[in-house]
């Protein structure tokens, strides 16, 4: 679903500070937690803690370090 003009700036600043954040990461996978957390709360009907709610979920999506050592 197409993210509304203001949200996809968010989205897009997101993304690349969580790509930052986890380089070890695949950027898809990074985006893929990214967008997901965005269309969970897309209709949220207070936005001002929108990114913050965005981010914390994105990052819960993401695997943990462990999950991300322990791969072959």
């Amino acid at each position: 679903m197409k993210a509304e003009p203001e949200d996809a700036v968010t989205i897009g600043h997101m993304t690349e500070r969580l790509i930052k954040a986890h380089p070890e990461l695949d950027a898809r996978l990074v985006q893929s937690s990214v967008q997901t957390a965005y269309e969970e709360l897309r209709y949220a009907r207070v936005r001002t803690y929108l990114p913050v709610l965005m981010e914390r979920r994105a990052r819960d999506l993401l695997p943990s370090d462990e999950q991300v050592q322990s791969r072959p």
